[in-house]
Order: structure tokens, then sequence, then C-alpha cells
């Protein structure tokens, strides 16, 4: 039996994965989370064979979770799942320690064979993700802007570009005005632009949202 641990904000969302796994022999949900904090908490008491990730959470985000996740146990294979198109999260997901990526979209059709085939060992990813893999190590100028900027400078790039203030921004990561200046600035030199303006028209032009 495989037994999961599922991380997702939205009890709708954890609802409809489960009647997918219910449906399923040899597979079972033995915990449920809605933050990353609750989560490692969970990981650290219980045993689990695999842990159902979401990407975007309030307080601690799914890559954040999956990196703690990784100190700890470093051999808890983690699958990602996103409402995130994979050019958005996927890269940094795997760079993190995922062993897959799957948008909830697919996950009706994919979710199982994709359950079986990272707890056999394996990585699940998609053919577009396997081209973007591809993209980043053999072809470092073909990049984006946006694919330089750290995981923390992506997440605050997105909250940027939604019309986030500083002080929303702040609040909501849990860190100070002045650090999300910090970034903002860093962002601004990374991808050579000049204004919230400039970085909303990207955002559009590539297709960057939620």
């Amino acid at each position: 039996m495989i037994e999961i641990i599922l991380v997702d904000d939205h009890a709708i969302v954890r609802e409809g994965i489960r009647r997918i796994i219910d449906d399923t022999s040899g597979i079972t949900i033995c915990s449920e989370a809605s933050t990353g904090e609750e989560a490692l908490e969970l990981i650290k008491t219980e045993k689990y064979d695999l842990v159902i990730l979401d990407i975007s959470m309030p307080g601690k985000n799914g890559l954040q979770t999956l990196k703690e996740i990784k100190k700890y146990n470093e051999k808890l294979p983690v699958l990602m799942l996103s409402m995130h198109a994979e050019e958005q999260y996927a890269m940094r997901a795997i760079k993190a320690g995922a062993s897959g990526y799957l948008t909830k979209e697919s996950a009706s059709d994919q979710l199982v064979s994709a359950i079986r085939k990272i707890h056999d060992g394996r990585k699940y990813i998609s053919a577009g993700v396997a081209e973007l893999l591809v993209t980043d190590i053999y072809h470092d100028d073909e990049k984006h802007p946006h694919e330089y900027l750290s995981d923390r400078e992506f997440e605050i790039f997105k909250l940027i570009i939604r019309g986030n203030s500083a002080k929303i921004i702040a609040a909501n990561l849990s860190i100070s005005d002045k650090t999300v200046s910090t970034y903002r600035s860093r962002i601004m030199k990374k991808m050579d632009m000049h204004s919230t303006a400039d970085l909303i028209h990207y955002a559009i032009e590539n297709n960057i949202s939620d």
C-alpha cells in the first residue's frame, strides 16, 4: 500500500484528489494538511511513502515546504500539484528536489500513474517539462529573464504583477516593507525593467499569470 500525505489549502481540491485515490487499489491518503507548516509537523511524526504538495499556499508556500521536506528527509518523494502551467514552476520544483510536477487540470487522467511511477523510484515529468530541462541545461541563452529569478524573487514578482502594494506583499509573506523593496530592486535589475508597468507588460506578453 502506498501511503500518502496530501497537502493543499483548498478543501474542495483535497476532496477531488481523495475521490481519485479512493477509486484506486494499492494507494491511500492517510493524512491531509492545509498548510506547509502543518504538513512538516505530520511528516516529522508519521511515516509516509509519498507527498502530494500544492505550490500555492498561504504562509510557507509549496516550494519552501518542498525544500524543508528534503532537508528533513531527502528520500521522501514529493509530487508537486499545481494550478500553474509547467513553464512557470515545474523547473523550480524539479531543481528543488521534487520527483514530479502535475497540473491540477491533468490530475484526473495522470495522477495515479504519476504516483505509481514516483513510488517505483522514477521521476514523473511530461514531454513539456523534459523540453524545459533540456533547454535549461544546453541552451542557457534561450532562457526568459524571469527564469533567472530566485524562487523568492519569482514569488514576489508574481505578487507585484497582480497589483499588490509592498505593504500587502510584506503582510502576505511575513517580511518587512523594506525587504520587499529590496527584492523588487533585484527583480528589476535582473530583468532589466524600470517600472511595475514594465513587469506587468512583460507578464502579459509571456503569459505569466495565476
